[in-house]
């Protein structure tokens, strides 16, 4: 298979994964192995991220610019930044203290993909059963108690196979946030986080971009940067209709997958 038609292929993975709490990394990195894509220093995969994180920017762009120019006038406006930052604060520690060790140990590790993947689709199934009413409806209300909490819930994002978007939906219904509220509420904490992970990640292999792999990470984040527009409204539909239940079975199905690969030695 070209190397273009991976990077294209791989892009499409990304955007898909992205905001769906399945983890983008996981199926990047099992992607990458089953394609046979080389991307020495992880470079491919830092520079892709900028398409989703341009997607969600461009889809939520209007609310944006409100909360940015309403903020010296608007008490409402504050509190929602507030809050965002509250929230995004304890994956900044955690991933300054713990973020080398995770990727240099467990990124290798397809086992710690697998079991993430089943215990979070676990976790997912449980909280939907288990919720009570919900408190808060729509994520501006969304208070900076609330927000640390699903920013704790964030931090384990760093384990590859957990998903950040996942972690942070249940957190939000875990603290009050209905589905709708908490899916919005972590679109706008993936931008910083997001952000800040690719400015940290690019600074580290900023001497090993080359002109040489220009074309592919091109191809790759415009297509991360299509899937993700793509995919973010339907998924919003889905979960106002039938709740996390596909993604949650998705995500025990697929653990079980590469558990049985690797015990077959397939993977």
């Amino acid at each position: 298979m070209p190397v273009l038609l991976k990077a294209a292929l791989l892009g499409v993975i990304q955007g898909l994964t992205e905001f769906l709490p399945v983890s983008s990394t996981a199926h990047l990195l099992l992607g990458e192995k089953l394609l046979g894509f080389q991307d020495p220093m992880g470079v491919f995969t830092v520079m892709i991220q900028l398409g989703s994180i341009l997607a969600v920017m461009w889809l939520y762009r209007a609310k944006i610019v409100r909360v940015l120019l309403t903020l010296p006038t608007d008490p409402a406006s504050r509190r929602f930044a507030a809050a965002v930052l509250v929230a995004f604060v304890p994956a900044v520690i955690a991933g300054a203290l713990f973020g080398d060790f995770v990727k240099r140990t467990l990124y290798t590790t397809p086992a710690v993909i697998a079991v993430s993947f089943i215990l979070g689709g676990i976790v997912m199934l449980v909280v939907e059963q288990t919720r009570g009413t919900p408190q808060v409806r729509d994520a501006d209300e969304t208070s900076a108690g609330r927000a640390l909490g699903i920013g704790l819930c964030q931090v384990l994002a760093l384990v590859p196979g957990v998903s950040r978007s996942g972690a942070t939906i249940v957190g939000g219904m875990l603290v009050g946030l209905d589905r709708p509220a908490a899916a919005e509420f972590s679109f706008f904490l993936a931008m910083p986080t997001m952000s800040a992970a690719f400015v940290h990640d690019l600074w580290k292999v900023r001497h090993d971009l080359s002109a040489g792999r220009a074309e592919e990470i091109a191809i790759g984040l415009i297509m991360a940067f299509v899937a993700s527009a793509l995919v973010v409204k339907p998924f919003l539909a889905v979960v106002r209709r039938i709740g996390f239940g596909p993604f949650a079975w998705y995500r025990i199905a697929a653990g079980a997958l590469i558990l049985a690969a690797l015990a077959g030695g397939w993977l």
